[in-house]
């Protein structure tokens, strides 16, 4: 042992499967439409991803106008209003943001970060983005059917979601459940691509446990998916069912205008539990790669180990596994038994300790860092910030006493957007700012960065801190006009029109993003091959941005974890995973064995 440290000791394996020859393309089709390189897959998602998250971004405007000015605008009226609610929130949590962190970051990093030449399945993960780019391709068609999309609200509740009178009941609702059951079926062939690849293709010496964070938040995130989507894929089939053949998996009997209808005996309750049994989970698999993605661009950015690695996994796989047993903390309203209650209260609050260890972690790795405060950097912090706000407002809904009289008010919203809106959205700038020179071997214009960092930032705080108020003196959610009321003061009007500019405020600083992506693609500063002298494999290629097959004619070697920064007796002050130990410089006073994978690590 030197200074504290463990001596490298490990016999790096010969390889364990023999090399696999690429398809390369030969023609501009091959190439970029149906490519088969992980890394083309993984823009192609992204940018289809952002496309439609756009969508939803001006969907999100046309609300806050209703709102923030109800009746100026005579195209908003109740039947438009109550579609931009519900193609808002699923375009967002579905088809953006499980898409960017799955498919576009989990196709770009995984191979890169485990040392991999790409998927193992390759072919597999082209169709998997085709058949989610058809999934968009419905979504967005339901705009245009008669009747236009649903108007059900996002969770999709029957027996409103398909029952007369509902926006969207003709073929909105229909479209929206089979671009919901393509996603999944797309999904499930990249999903099992990433598990698949993580745990038979890693280079020689790369570990479980000497992967990046990003890769085990990523790894664990669709192991959760697999297991959950499922369960909003039988919902989807069940309530297609049950409106196109008339079945009554959810649909009780009711009288609609005076007549009975044909369904009996369905169960409205067991959609919602099986939609949460999805959606709870679903948290977490955008939550999860965004925790894997902040600890390596904290550790790099702060130039220091990331503190309890050991610990961050197994948080990891913990929060995994409690949050599946969850899920009904969203129906306390629901008239369920208050055992149940009692039971999902304890199960939420339990779920809280694994999360808080990460935050300690992250604020402990920070402590006595070199810090950097580049935009990654500030990204990264702000979604501690707001992601710890989130978790404390979850708290409060966590409990039944407290969520009875909160549900349904603008705190509700406020709490979801700050803990899976906001949160997210920041790690992935954090994510683009971070890793866009390796994607295109230019920097992104450090002015436009911080401009929109500060104005996403604040205005974010400055939307959803007021929102909590709004919530505690009970303004309803997913009301088309609040009109006057004998228990909501005149404040709360002037309070909407604040956010509504917020909202617009922060809007165009996107725009402005988005022009710095597209303009720096072009003329942005030249990066060079590790540009934040990161220590993690996909910073290593030989080439950048990386070719198909990403490492040359060598595939990487590793020999350390991927958090070597500043280390005793090392003159730099990082070490990549790939340097093998005899090649390692040392400061001068520095005798024996350098530093390697810390001790904890092998126990």
């Amino acid at each position: 042992m030197s200074n504290g440290m463990l001596e490298e000791t490990q016999v790096i394996p010969l390889a364990e499967v023999e090399e696999v020859d690429l398809y390369h393309a030969h023609h501009w089709i091959t190439k970029y439409v149906f490519c088969q390189d992980a890394k083309v897959i993984a823009i192609q998602y992204s940018a289809t991803a952002i496309l439609i998250g756009l969508v939803g971004l001006v969907l999100s405007w046309l609300m806050r106008l209703q709102l923030g000015f109800p009746e100026v605008f005579d195209f908003i009226d109740a039947e438009s209003y109550y579609q931009y609610v519900t193609m808002h929130g699923m375009i967002m949590v579905i088809y953006l943001l499980t898409a960017l962190f799955l498919g576009g970051f989990g196709n770009y990093l995984i191979p890169l970060m485990v040392g991999a030449r790409d998927m193992v399945f390759p072919y597999m993960n082209m169709l998997s983005y085709w058949v989610y780019l058809l999934a968009v391709i419905v979504l967005t068609v339901s705009f245009f059917v008669p009747g236009g999309a649903s108007g059900a609200g996002w969770t999709l509740y029957p027996p409103q979601a398909i029952s007369e009178g509902t926006p969207g009941i003709d073929g909105g609702i229909i479209l929206m459940l089979i671009s919901l059951v393509l996603f999944i079926i797309g999904f499930t062939m990249g999903g099992l691509n990433y598990v698949v690849t993580v745990l038979q293709a890693r280079a020689r010496g790369m570990t479980l446990m000497r992967m990046p964070l990003t890769v085990w938040g990523i790894f664990v995130a669709t192991i959760l998916a697999l297991l959950a989507f499922p369960a909003l894929f039988v919902a989807g089939v069940m309530m297609l069912l049950d409106r196109v053949l008339g079945t009554s998996f959810f649909m009780p009997e009711m009288i609609v205008q005076g007549e009975m209808t044909s369904h009996e005996n369905g169960s409205p309750l067991l959609f919602q539990h099986l939609f949460w049994f999805f959606g709870h989970p679903e948290v977490y698999i955008v939550a999860l790669p965004a925790f894997g993605v902040v600890s390596d661009i904290i550790s790099t950015h702060a130039r220091k180990n990331i503190f309890g690695y050991r610990m961050m996994v197994w948080a990891i796989v913990a929060i995994g596994g409690l949050s599946f047993i969850v899920w009904a903390h969203h129906m306390y309203v629901s008239g369920m038994n208050p055992y149940f209650g009692f039971f999902f209260a304890t199960t939420t609050l339990i779920i809280a300790v694994p999360t808080a260890l990460k935050v300690y972690n992250w604020v402990l790795t920070l402590w006595k860092g070199n810090i950097h405060l580049s935009i990654p950097m500030l990204f990264c912090v702000a979604f501690i910030l707001t992601f710890i706000n989130g978790g404390i407002t979850g708290l409060f809904l966590g409990n039944v006493i407290v969520d009875i009289p909160l549900s349904d008010t603008m705190f509700v919203v406020a709490h979801f957007h700050m803990v899976m809106g906001i949160a997210p959205i920041l790690v992935i700038y954090a994510a683009i700012y971070h890793w866009f020179p390796k994607m295109s071997g230019r920097m992104l214009h450090e002015g436009w960065g911080q401009f929109h960092f500060w104005i996403t930032f604040l205005g974010s705080y400055l939307i959803y801190f007021p929102m909590h108020y709004l919530g505690f003196i009970g303004v309803p959610r997913r009301y088309f006009e609040i009109g006057e009321t004998s228990f909501i003061p005149p404040s709360s009007v002037t309070l909407n029109e604040f956010i509504t500019v917020m909202v617009l405020i922060v809007g165009f600083a996107q725009v402005v993003f988005m022009a710095n992506i597209i303009i720096s693609i072009f003329k942005g500063k030249p990066a060079g091959s590790n540009p934040w002298n990161a220590t993690s494999l996909e910073w290593q290629t030989a080439e950048t941005p990386p070719g198909h097959g990403n490492f040359g004619d060598e595939l990487p070697v590793v020999y350390r974890w991927a958090y070597a920064y500043s280390m005793p007796g090392v003159e730099a002050d990082f070490v990549p995973q790939n340097m093998p130990p005899d090649q390692v410089r040392r400061t001068g006073s520095t005798t024996g064995p350098v530093a390697e994978d810390p001790p904890e690590l092998h126990q």
